[in-house]
């Protein structure tokens, strides 16, 4: 089985697609697999860095079928970029054997588009959780094995709403992003055995509080009408030098875990990304102390929350094009956030 490698690019703008013509020479055209971006844009609702960003790229990705997610918002210190993830040949040693015994895999794919009234409902959930499954089986993977499961779902639009033949979960179109964030990672939760069918509708009225997922990378816009889904896992069938590690942060300002899981990094061993969800408590505290990210009226809390999980997350890694997503609605514990690290050896 071929894995994966991710090559890392920051951009100056979001129509730069340079970090393509930086992949080394010998990646051809159909192996771009995946490409992960942060753009500078808000992040809400009309944040159309990300639809101009898989505008350029699209087309680059056609002869690969591969996909696109774009999460917008680099506030703080954090750097608009690109993450590569390419097809990536098993290393041999010279008698044909493998040189590694196990390597990263990816697998990407997309649900179905959705109808306005399904967004953000356990339809959603269903469909995303299927076409998850779906990836896992081709990778010849188990739950066990995932590290994340990187997902660009779509968001209520007003037109949608107007339009739509039944009644929608909202009809505020940024409330829609978090519903939709929701249902993606309650359906990634399904298919990785962290919720039961049965426990669905829990997860869902509990707005994630309940029945959450550890490995879940959900963001949302107006880019798409379907989910984008990328598996990220280890695999003893492959051969490379990339590794993962995955776990989350219980508040915005849990250093510990950033330091447990790069502490695990071997000496030696190139960091290679790190995948971050961040969100305002809607409890209103930090650690019993309160925050004013859901009361500034001015800025939107999850803009708030990238910005101070960013500037944590860069200190911890080193670098400031680190992928720190806002909104993480059922993507780890309330006002925390998953994590993935991915490391060459």
């Amino acid at each position: 089985m071929s894995g994966v490698a991710i090559y890392k690019s920051t951009t100056a703008h979001p129509g730069d697609v340079s970090g393509y013509k930086q992949l080394p020479a010998s990646c051809k055209p159909e192996d771009l697999v995946a490409v992960i971006g942060k753009t500078e844009g808000n992040g809400c609702v009309n944040d159309f860095t990300r639809m101009l960003s898989s505008t350029v790229w699209d087309p680059l990705l056609e002869s690969s079928h591969g996909i696109s997610v774009f999460s917008g918002g680099t506030e703080g210190v954090l750097s608009p970029h690109v993450s590569l993830v390419v097809k990536e040949a098993d290393h041999l040693n010279p008698d044909g054997s493998k040189k590694y015994d196990e390597g990263l895999v990816a697998k990407v794919g997309g649900t179905r588009d959705f109808e306005p009234w399904e967004m953000g409902t356990d339809v959603q959930a269903k469909v995303t959780a299927e076409t998850v499954k779906s990836l896992m089986a081709e990778l010849e993977v188990g739950p066990d094995d995932v590290h994340m499961v990187l997902v660009k779902c779509p968001l209520l639009t007003t037109a949608k709403v107007v339009a739509s033949a039944k009644p929608c979960v909202t009809v505020d179109t940024y409330k829609s992003m978090g519903y939709s964030r929701l249902a993606t990672a309650v359906g990634i939760a399904l298919a990785l055995g962290e919720v039961a069918e049965d426990g669905i509708a829990t997860a869902l009225d509990s707005y994630g509080e309940v029945g959450w997922s550890s490995r879940a990378s959900c963001s949302s816009g107006a880019e798409l009408e379907n989910c984008h889904v990328v598996v990220l896992a280890s695999s003893k069938k492959a051969s490379n030098p990339y590794r993962a590690l995955h776990g989350y942060m219980a508040d915005a300002i849990d250093l510990k875990v950033l330091l447990d899981l790069t502490g695990k990094i071997p000496e030696g061993a190139e960091r290679t990304q790190i995948f971050v969800k961040a969100e305002p408590s809607t409890d209103g505290v930090v650690r019993g102390k309160r925050h004013t990210m859901m009361t500034d009226s001015d800025i939107q809390g999850t803009r708030h929350a990238r910005a101070a999980v960013g500037g944590l997350v860069a200190g911890v890694w080193g670098e400031t094009d680190v992928y720190v997503s806002g909104g993480a609605e059922g993507q780890g514990p309330m006002g925390g956030g998953s994590v993935c690290v991915v490391y060459k050896v």
